[in-house]
């Protein structure tokens, strides 16, 4: 989840002449040098997924393959590592399906010190030693990370709560974005809802109502349509939209979008929050992340889509380009409206 990059300066831009388009002379190295801060904010996510899959890996084969990993190990109980292989598919699992991730890295934690104490036990025995000390060294580097992505998770653990959402949210997402363009035009840009669909690629489209409703019309999991009205809770120009679902909507629902000057003056940082309810629950959250195509990665997707409108002006599209052939999974999840 992405953390605020700055408060200072919320919603003000300096004074600038007419015609101005948000790039100022210079302002290659100035973005290159912003741009290296935001890629920061996706690590901790990126890290999160890493340690699933790395479960995944390491207790597939500990199940598969018990007695080669023991040796490898420099242990002798195929059935204790016929047992860790299971503890890490059900670590990985949760990391990689649950909305609260931070449980399931714990549990990591607990498990690189139970793997720690059960191979400095192998350092003792004759034959085994050479084996049991590089695996100790080598599990000695994954329960740092693991710590750090934990203490990471604990620390950002508390979500922000929405007042007057109809209905529960089970999940809130944070992403930003550099733009090199105004808070002002970036705000006038977004408040126009009809734009939307142009980098929103779930989006179908945004009718407006009236002056603080709009209806929105999306494409869900399964070949599934998803309709929900909205009212605007919170728009102060240039600065911050807000926006929940109303009582009749059949989708729990609200964000908001924060246009914030970067620092000196160069570009606009895009910040958007949301919280919503997934089809289907934490089961259906559960598929469509193992799937690849979770919340995060859509909303990532959207903001760099939205980032080249914004500043070239076209709308990103791979229609036309070459590419491979999908597989099976690929094919059945594209007939079905997964992907």
């Amino acid at each position: 989840m992405a953390t605020d990059v700055t408060q200072q300066g919320l919603g003000s831009s300096p004074q600038r002449p007419a015609g101005y388009t948000g790039i100022e002379p210079g302002e290659r190295f100035a973005r290159h040098d912003m741009q290296r801060g935001f890629d920061g904010l996706e690590t901790a996510d990126t890290l999160e997924r890493g340690l699933g899959w790395f479960s995944i890996a390491l207790g597939t084969a500990a199940v598969v393959a018990p007695g080669v990993v023991s040796w490898v190990c420099g242990t002798r109980s195929p059935a204790l590592m016929r047992l860790v292989g299971t503890r890490e598919l059900a670590a990985g699992v949760g990391i990689l399906t649950q909305a609260d991730r931070t449980p399931w890295l714990w549990s990591r934690v607990i498990g690189d010190t139970f793997d720690l104490a059960a191979l400095s036990v192998a350092l003792i025995r004759r034959g085994t030693r050479g084996r049991a000390a590089v695996a100790m060294a080598a599990v000695a580097g994954v329960t740092a990370l693991d710590l750090l992505a934990s203490l990471r998770a604990t620390g950002s653990r508390a979500v922000p709560t929405v007042q007057g959402v109809s209905g529960r949210t089970d999940i809130y997402l944070e992403r930003s974005v550099a733009i090199s363009k105004s808070p002002e035009e970036c705000y006038r840009f977004w408040r126009s809802f009809e734009n939307l669909p142009r980098f929103m690629q779930t989006l179908e489209s945004v009718r407006q109502l009236d002056e603080g409703r709009s209806h929105w019309v999306a494409k869900g999991p399964l070949a599934t349509r998803l309709e929900w009205t909205s009212e605007i809770t919170a728009d102060r120009p240039g600065e911050e939209i807000s926006w929940r679902t109303v009582d009749d909507s059949g989708t729990a629902h609200a964000g908001s979008v924060r246009f914030e000057a970067a620092p000196a003056g160069r570009g606009t940082i895009v910040r958007v929050s949301l919280h919503y309810s997934p089809l289907g629950g934490a089961l259906g959250a559960g598929l469509v992340k193992l799937l690849g195509h979770d919340p995060q990665s859509r909303i990532r997707e959207d903001l760099r889509r939205l980032k080249q409108v914004m500043e070239t002006g076209e709308t990103p599209t791979t229609r036309g380009q070459p590419a491979g052939q999908r597989s099976l999974l690929g094919r059945v999840t594209r007939q079905w409206g997964i992907s």
